[in-house]
């Protein structure tokens, strides 16, 4: 739905989260709608929207970054000490609701 006073390439969206049923609508650029609507499956319950990450209607909040560790064998062959560890910025979202998710940063 075109928004009057508004330019042609922006439009109002609005849906509802299949979770809570939370309705949201909000005005968006055709071409951002666009790359959502194009996606051959959407991620569970969180859309993401020019650059945010939404939960409930709402774009989530970052709650904290964290670093992780992992560590995996070099060889299948070698010793139980010839490991290779691999350290990862993450960074959690958190919605209203309680929803959670961690992505690397």
């Amino acid at each position: 739905m075109s928004i009057p006073d508004c330019p042609t390439d922006v439009v109002l969206v609005a849906y509802t989260c299949s979770r809570c049923r939370r309705f949201s609508e909000h005005p968006a650029q055709v071409t951002e709608l666009s790359a959502v609507l194009g996606r051959r499956e959407q991620r569970g319950d969180v859309l993401i929207f020019g650059g945010h990450y939404m939960h409930c209607g709402q774009p989530m909040a970052k709650a904290e970054s964290e670093v992780r560790r992992l560590s995996a064998p070099l060889s299948t062959e070698g010793t139980a000490d010839d490991t290779l560890d691999v350290y990862l910025s993450t960074r959690v979202l958190r919605c209203t609701c309680g929803f959670q998710m961690e992505l690397p940063d």
